[in-house]
């Protein structure tokens, strides 16, 4: 068992991998300022080894209260995606630099971190080049810019592993239709239809459920792995737009969808992304993307409210 500390803990990711850290004996003190109005950590309640803090992560005093006793520091929390890092660009900084900064500054030097970053960061790929973690980063937005200089204070701090997350997809207690597999599956499912910008604009995926056992992985192999960064993805799921919405198709059969013939994505995003690096730590995710739809699929019929993104 181990103390862990997760910023961000009601969020996204958060609200799938406390319940998981739960599960395997772990007592965690979950912080979150749940901006989002959430209840997403309401069925973890009678967990005993479970404490939640209504409180935001940049507040300094707060979270030197409850560092001290971590074992693993897991944060978290983030101003998610290029469209609301754009729309509070100090918010933005304050949360996903300046905080994450402050935790290196409060922790001792042997609690670990392990931080999830993005491959947005390698903004535009050479046409048919994988990037690998020793390809020159290239962010597009100031969230991709953000990620990567707390990535690199991060890893010059030490004991830490950071995680370059692929387009993460799949149902949360703290949905988010935002993320593209999402969005495509939510609009193929509500509207039945999509007008494409860029449709050849390729970049990587993984479930959501696959982000979580990597940062079990992580936990479990922290010593073999520390202070290195790991691209996480799916290795099947390297696709440009159109070739998703041809996936989401197979299992939404009147969805249709198209081209613009003008207009642009303001999201220049597209590489391709090699997770050769973590699976030779033993590592693979193993959710399909065709599981995922799935998934997603049922769900929407749970969910109709776009209340759930973050833009």
């Amino acid at each position: 068992m181990m103390n862990i500390l997760v910023t961000g803990a009601a969020g996204y990711i958060g609200s799938v991998l406390v319940p998981d850290l739960l599960k395997n004996g772990h007592a965690v003190v979950a912080i979150d300022n749940f901006m989002y109005n959430q209840a997403s950590l309401l069925d973890c309640c009678h967990e005993r080894q479970l404490t939640i803090v209504r409180g935001d992560a940049r507040n300094r005093e707060l979270v030197k209260r409850w560092i001290g006793d971590a074992d693993v520091i897991l944060p978290l929390a983030c101003y998610t995606g290029a469209p609301l890092c754009d729309r509070d660009p100090v918010g933005a900084t304050s949360t996903n630099y300046d905080a994450i900064k402050m935790i290196t500054e409060l922790r001792r030097p042997e609690q670990k971190i392990i931080f999830p970053t993005t491959n947005s960061g390698y903004g535009v790929g050479q046409k048919d080049i994988y990037c690998t973690e020793e390809t020159p980063l290239n962010p597009v937005s100031l969230y991709g810019r953000l990620k990567v200089d707390i990535e690199k204070l991060l890893l010059a701090s030490g004991n830490c592993i950071t995680l370059r997350l692929a387009t993460v997809f799949g149902v949360s207690p703290r949905m988010r239709l935002d993320l593209l597999v999402n969005d495509f599956t939510y609009r193929a499912v509500t509207d039945r239809f999509l007008v494409l910008f860029e449709s050849q604009f390729k970049r990587n995926y993984v479930h959501i459920r696959d982000v979580v056992q990597a940062f079990q992985h992580c936990m479990t192999n922290f010593d073999t792995m520390r202070d290195q960064t790991y691209n996480v993805g799916l290795s099947e799921a390297n696709l440009s737009k159109w070739e998703l919405c041809e996936e989401i198709k197979k299992q939404a059969p009147d969805f249709y969808f198209t081209e613009a013939a003008v207009g642009a994505d303001p999201d220049k995003r597209d590489y391709i992304v090699s997770n050769e690096k973590i699976e030779k730590t033993g590592f693979k995710a193993s959710v399909s993307l065709q599981d995922g739809i799935s998934e997603l699929i049922k769900g929407y019929q749970v969910i109709r409210r776009q209340q759930f993104s973050n833009v």
